[in-house]
């Protein structure tokens, strides 16, 4: 995998220099070779803040970041990176570059063409229709979930309370993956208390796998894929997740017909049982329709649960796995959310509502500033199916388009000092005038995340529950993370805290 970066400037392509010397230069094989070596040795080394191939990405931004616009070498394809809030909106602004790169073909075998992956009138098609399953009132019964599941994080908190650091990365993650899945399909699998089911580690294995497939050109030939070994784990791994959730959506079909009511008459049944069923993803969706009054097939819901699963549980255990980080390394800013929860809940063990997380201002602050520093999708993707302009040059269709916010969010003209952690910065006052495309940890434009009112939610309810327990604290230093900048941004060295009760009353 050769970098090479050509700057754009004028009316011409000026060859600036190549990434590495003649000397040094890697096959493609070499690089990914040497990325996986290194990604397995560096987990005990404290001298390199990233791996591999993001490395190489953030540090070309930073090289040029002067520079109009950048084109970098991804083996055999050229891409155009970009990192600008006016080169970025171009192409998330626009309602007809919506196509995504061809990386994301990999996780079709499990997706198919749902929301995430599909492009044209199927996704506008599809967009409409989902849309209003993320009203208000859903959000407020995946409330409910998000609650009992954080109270299940707080018990195993409470077995660190005052002992040596632990790594809560896979505390939080099970979390997520449990509140996704209640949220999703209306399932409780109880990650949290058997992360080895069976569900659980297809889910981790498929996703492993679809990261190490995009990053390695031998794996993308279909027909060699299925002959490697990789490729039969994966179709293991996809029998299971298909097979669970196929068995879900019948059981809530037949579900429905059961209670022979219309729409409203099951999702109302559904509100007042005495076996409290909730509203979940999969119940919308078995219930929309298009325009024209059509439902969606088994086959098409079962692309858009899936998809749910696999965008909401990786993003926001991402996210939340940051946050605490974050605060653990700056009790200031710790000790304000602590305030901030003491003024709305008082001292009083309650589940929080909606209207409890609108007053939770600073700590929404706190997560915006996590997501600019830490964006759980560090960089994603689209090929331009028509010719466009960006900065006065004509990029021409076909061209794969990477848009990077993990170096977008750190321009000093918009944020200054920005590896710096400061909340403030998303205040109001401070916000107002920025660029609309400066900040977009969930993309944005008509390709926006769907979902990411119900992950600003979902993160916030967490911090909050387990901030009024606990006093988070970690000497674990930013060079030590190691990142790995993979679909998800994730530390290769964990999240390393200790923890302290914050209240005796709170058992």
């Amino acid at each position: 995998m050769i970098c090479k970066c050509i700057i754009m400037k004028t009316n011409k392509y000026v060859q600036n220099k190549p990434a590495l010397s003649k000397k040094e230069s890697l096959s493609c094989s070499e690089l990914i070779i040497r990325y996986y070596r290194r990604r397995h040795l560096w987990c005990s080394s404290t001298s390199f803040f990233f791996s591999g191939f993001f490395k190489q990405m953030f540090q070309y931004s930073e090289e040029f970041r002067n520079r109009s616009l950048l084109k970098m070498w991804v083996g055999p394809v050229p891409h155009l990176l970009l990192y600008h809030c006016d080169t970025v909106e171009v192409i998330l602004s626009s309602s007809k570059l919506i196509d995504k790169s061809f990386l994301y073909t990999f996780v079709h075998p499990w997706l198919g063409t749902g929301l995430l992956t599909s492009t044209g009138d199927k996704w506008r098609t599809r967009r409409k229709m989902i849309t209003p399953t993320f009203h208000f009132t859903i959000l407020t019964d995946f409330l409910e979930v998000i609650n009992e599941q954080a109270n299940i994080l707080v018990e195993k908190f409470k077995k660190h309370v005052d002992k040596e650091p632990f790594d809560c990365f896979l505390d939080i993650t099970l979390c997520a993956l449990d509140i996704i899945c209640e949220t999703a399909m209306g399932k409780n699998i109880g990650a949290q208390n058997n992360k080895d089911s069976e569900y659980v580690r297809a889910v981790y294995n498929m996703t492993d796998l679809i990261h190490q497939r995009q990053k390695t050109p031998w794996f993308w030939p279909d027909f060699l894929y299925a002959l490697l070994q990789e490729g039969k784990q994966s179709d293991r791994a996809l029998k299971i997740l298909h097979s669970f959730t196929d068995k879900v959506i019948v059981e809530k079909a037949n579900e429905m017909k059961n209670h022979q009511g219309s729409k409203g008459d099951f999702i109302d049944s559904c509100k007042s049982s005495e076996s409290k069923k909730r509203r979940a993803f999969l119940d919308m969706l078995l219930n929309a329709t298009d325009e024209e009054g059509n439902k969606l097939s088994y086959l098409d819901i079962r692309e858009e649960v899936d998809t749910f699963m696999f965008e909401g549980h990786d993003t926001t255990a991402a996210g939340l796995n940051w946050s605490i980080y974050l605060l653990a390394s700056y009790p200031e800013v710790q000790k304000k959310v602590h305030r901030e929860l003491d003024e709305v809940f008082g001292d009083s063990d309650r589940p929080a509502t909606m209207e409890d997380l609108k007053e939770l201002r600073y700590l929404e602050c706190v997560i915006k500033e996590t997501l600019r520093l830490f964006p759980s999708v560090p960089f994603f993707a689209r090929t331009l199916n028509q010719d466009c302009s960006i900065r006065g040059f004509k990029i021409p269709k076909g061209t794969n388009a990477i848009i990077f916010p993990y170096a977008l969010h750190r321009d000093p003209n918009v944020f200054p000092d920005p590896e710096e952690f400061r909340p403030e910065r998303f205040f109001l006052e401070n916000s107002s005038g920025r660029h609309p495309y400066a900040y977009v940890p969930f993309s944005a434009g008509p390709r926006n995340c769907i979902g990411q009112r119900f992950a600003l939610m979902e993160e916030k309810a967490v911090l909050a529950i387990l901030l009024r327990h606990f006093w988070l604290e970690t000497n674990q230093k930013r060079e030590e993370l190691v990142l790995a900048g993979d679909l998800i941004l994730r530390p290769n060295n964990g999240i390393w805290i200790q923890v302290k009760r914050r209240r005796t009353h709170m058992g």
